[in-house]
Formats: C-alpha cells, sequence, structure tokens
C-alpha cells in the first residue's frame, strides 16, 4: 500500500525522465550540435572572442564555461581554454545592460561550444540599458510542477494571468524572473507548455533546475541535464543587475541509482563560484538561486526524517565562500515557506505556485500557492509573498477561537512570511492587549483540506505539516478586535475580526 508520508519523508526522491526538446528555438540548434548522450575522450578547444556594444569592446565582463572564469580586456576581447566536456561559453552579464531574451521567453546569455572544432570563435553582443538598473524587481516562482493537461491548464489560466497582473503593476521595464526548479512534475514535455507561461510573462526569466526537471535512467548526475539544457542553457551561472550579483546553482545531485538524489553542490560549480566571486566586490548584495534549500526548519520540526533530500550537505562550504557578502539564497523544493537566518545568509525558501502539488489553494503549511516580488533599491532588498487570486497586502489569515482543534480555547493565525524582525499585535478597542504567542503547529485550515485517506481529493498522499510561523493568543472581546502585521520593512498590514 502507498504510504502517503513517504512521499514527504523522502522530500521528492521519486520522479519518471522523459527525454524531448520541445519547440523551442535552441531545440533547431540541438539538432546540429546535440547535447552528448555518451562519454568522449577529452579534447581541449580554443575559444576566442569579444564582448561588444554598438560595435565597440566591453571591458571587465565574465565570461565563462563553467569550469574557467575569463575577463575581457580592454577591447572587449576574451580567450577561453575549454573542451569537448563543456557546453556552452556563457556571459555573466553586466549591470547597465538589457537582458535578452531566447524565443521561449527565457535570458538568453549563452552561445553552444562546437565539440568537433578544436578552435572557435564565439562572441556576444549587448544593448545597453535605456534605463537605470540600480532600482528593480524581480519576481520568483517555484515549483510549478506541472503534471498533465490539468495542472498546465491551471499554470496558463489561472496563476499566469495573476503573475502578468503583477509584472503590470510593477511597472518597472527592469523587471526579470527566476524559476527556481521543479518546473515540470517529471513530465519534461510540458516545458513546452511552461514556456508559454513563460513567454506571456514578457519579461526575461532565468531558470533553475530541480528534482522533477531531470532525465533519469542514466549512470551519474552528468546524465540528468539535457532536455533542461536543450531549453534553458546552463545550469549554473550568474548576472548582475544595479548593484546586485545574481548566482544559479545546480543543486540537485543524482546518485545514479532509480531516482534517488540529494542535495549537493559539486565541486565543479563551488570551483567556479569561487573565481566568479573573486570579480565581486565584498560588501555587495549575492543573491543565489538553487532548488533544493541549503537548510530549513523542518530539519528541527522533523528530526526523524532523512534531510539529505531536502538540504545541502555540503552547505556550510557554500556559506563560508558567501563571508563578506550580504547574502541572500532563494529556493524552493519544499512547498512550504521558511525564512531563516543563518549568520550571514539569509535563506527565503518560498511557498510554491502550484500549492500543494495544484491539489487546493494552499500548500501544506498553510502558505497560499504563489510567489515572491522581490524590490531592490542600490544594494537594498526587500520582499514580499503574493497569493495566486489574493491582494499583495494580504499577509497573513486569521482563524476562531475554536477553529483549531489544537488549541481549542485560543484564537490562531498564520503570517507565512513571518520572520524575527516581524511585530505582530492585536488590539481590542484600539488598545494594544499584547503579542500572540508563536508556536511550532500545523496550520488548521491545511488540516481541514489535507487530512484524511481521500482528501485532497487530486493528491491523497499530501497531508498538514508542522510550521514555524502559526501564533496563537485570547482576546478577552472581539468587539472591534484588530491584529497588526508589521514586517521588517515597516509595512503595516491589518485584519479586522
Amino acid at each position: 500500500m502507498f504510504n502517503r508520508r513517504d512521499f514527504i519523508k523522502g522530500l521528492g526522491l521519486t520522479s519518471v525522465g522523459w527525454i524531448g526538446f520541445g519547440d523551442s528555438v535552441f531545440a533547431e540548434l540541438q539538432k546540429e550540435l546535440p547535447i552528448r548522450n555518451t562519454p568522449s575522450i577529452f579534447s581541449p578547444i580554443r575559444i576566442r572572442g569579444r564582448v561588444l556594444t554598438n560595435g565597440q569592446g566591453v571591458q571587465g565582463v565574465a565570461v565563462s564555461d563553467g569550469r574557467m572564469v575569463a575577463q575581457s580586456n580592454s577591447s572587449g576581447e576574451f580567450e577561453l581554454i575549454s573542451g569537448t566536456d563543456r557546453d556552452f561559453v556563457f556571459v555573466s552579464l553586466p549591470a547597465g545592460y538589457e537582458i535578452q531574451k531566447q524565443a521561449n521567453g527565457s535570458a538568453s546569455f549563452f552561445q553552444r561550444i562546437d565539440p568537433t572544432k578544436s578552435e572557435q570563435n564565439i562572441s556576444f553582443d549587448l544593448k545597453k540599458s535605456a534605463n537605470s538598473d540600480e532600482n528593480h524587481h524581480f519576481l520568483l516562482l517555484s515549483d510549478t510542477q506541472i503534471q498533465d493537461d490539468y495542472e498546465a491548464d491551471q499554470l496558463l489560466t489561472v496563476a499566469a494571468p495573476d503573475v502578468q497582473k503583477t509584472i503590470a503593476s510593477l511597472n518597472d521595464p527592469n523587471s526579470f524572473g527566476i524559476g527556481c526548479g521543479d518546473l515540470v512534475f517529471d513530465k519534461l514535455e510540458l516545458f513546452k507548455e511552461y514556456n508559454q507561461a513563460i513567454q506571456m510573462y514578457d519579461i526575461p526569466f532565468f531558470q533553475v533546475i530541480g528534482n522533477h526537471d531531470l532525465d533519469f535512467g542514466g549512470r551519474s548526475d552528468a546524465t540528468t541535464t539535457e532536455t533542461f539544457k536543450g531549453h534553458f542553457g546552463p545550469t549554473y551561472y550568474s548576472w548582475n543587475r544595479g548593484e546586485v550579483h545574481y548566482v544559479v546553482l545546480d543543486d540537485v545531485f543524482y546518485l545514479g541509482v532509480g531516482t534517488k538524489y540529494i542535495g549537493h553542490i559539486p565541486e565543479e560549480q563551488l570551483a567556479w563560484l569561487e573565481q566568479d566571486l573573486k570579480l565581486v566586490e565584498k560588501g555587495k548584495t549575492v543573491v543565489v538561486s538553487l532548488h533544493i534549500p541549503s537548510y530549513t526548519g523542518a530539519v528541527t520540526r522533523y528530526p526523524d526524517r532523512d534531510t539529505l533530500g531536502g538540504t545541502v550537505s555540503n552547505r556550510e562550504h557554500l556559506y563560508r565562500m558567501l563571508e563578506g557578502y550580504n547574502a541572500h539564497l532563494m529556493s524552493g523544493h519544499t512547498h512550504f515557506n521558511d525564512n531563516m537566518i543563518r549568520g550571514h545568509v539569509y535563506e527565503h525558501c518560498h511557498g510554491t505556485v502550484c500549492g500543494a502539488w495544484w491539489s487546493g489553494p494552499i500548500c501544506y503549511d498553510g502558505t497560499p500557492g504563489g510567489y515572491a516580488i522581490y524590490q531592490t533599491k542600490g544594494s537594498e532588498l526587500q520582499w514580499k509573498y503574493k497569493g495566486i487570486g489574493m491582494d499583495v497586502n494580504e499577509q497573513f489569515r486569521v482563524y476562531p477561537t475554536g477553529y483549531h482543534k489544537d488549541f481549542p480555547d485560543h484564537m490562531s493565525l498564520n503570517c507565512w512570511n513571518y520572520d524575527p524582525a516581524w511585530e505582530i499585535s492585536w488590539f481590542e478597542n484600539g488598545i494594544k492587549k499584547g503579542a500572540p504567542e508563536k508556536r511550532l503547529a500545523l496550520d488548521p485550515l491545511s488540516m481541514e483540506m489535507h487530512t484524511g485517506p481521500d482528501l485532497p481529493t487530486r493528491r491523497k498522499w499530501v497531508e498538514p505539516q508542522l510550521n514555524d510561523h502559526m501564533f496563537f493568543f485570547k482576546p478577552e472581546s472581539n468587539d472591534n478586535l484588530v491584529i497588526e502585521a508589521k514586517d521588517r520593512f515597516g509595512n503595516v498590514y491589518l485584519k479586522r475580526v
């Protein structure tokens, strides 16, 4: 019998791969220069090129093949000794230049290496931004995770229009998006529908590979990314926007057995990141997006669970590399919202676009299905979580006394994007009575929607999960009762009960 807890305990250790390239323009290039399915004897490839804008060289731009990082000289020239084991050369887009798009809507910052030529020229033509990008926005969408036609339709007709409205409301020509992995749910042919959603947004999107975006069945981790690369390009890379340096990493490491993986950043990536960060001034804001969170509160909430598939095993090495920076990690994977501050690193583990796998409007910790909106002013980062179909100022949900069966004498609230800098209070007749008590608890709406052998109807293995953002209090009177939540940026959200 299928154990519904096994899916959660395994933190997503099951998938089935499908190999296909959809109808992206990049797939046409694939026909001529296929990504290697079988290993070959290594041969060096010398790559020369220029980084240009309006025919003039751009100095100091980082160019990489994922192993070595070079910088363009005063004439925009660069040179790399790459090899037949590399797929791409990519540019770390400097601040002040437009993020160009592929036909499928994803960002274009790379070119394919031809493994048949030992000498080749690859150049990049950049276009200066019409507006300063010092201030900009980006959206973080994690786990769209579509598996069938119904879920693809939900993405295209419910979630994507909500994202479109948000982008229109921002009215920011410097906006971009990040798809934080599990773009599909094992059915890689649905990258086609995923790309349709990205095209609807009409802003460039950078893509992160997730465990459900892999080609399984090969003998090692190196064989798992062919389809993803065919649509989106490299699985790790960087770019700059204003004063912020952005990085994407691939932390899903396939074990070569069935569909099992762990959260792990290979040495190749760490060595590349080390070179990449040497070109970034200490003290700057660095935003690193990766699918599996480096760490979450679930480790302490469920101490008996295996965390190898739900956290990054060698995270401490990543943290050390980020010392001296204002570092933010962006992750998904878990289908709950968790904000973790560990020393100099702030990790945002996001709720998901699909909620609890398209089984209803919430994740299993009660967080609405949705996405995050980030605003950057210089090096300062601010953020909100946006529930699909909800006003952006809806930041918590209140439950009446008796609704939470584990605490029947209390009112309760779920403030899903809480971190310790938030202040939550309640008022009766205009008088502040106190701060609700934070307790480790289940969300009562999730208990109602996700408990029982037949619930939820689409994903019977989904069940409520403990979270660190439930609050409880006992008002003396419900007359003129107001709950106030103030986030770390001073934004105030009110609910009258």
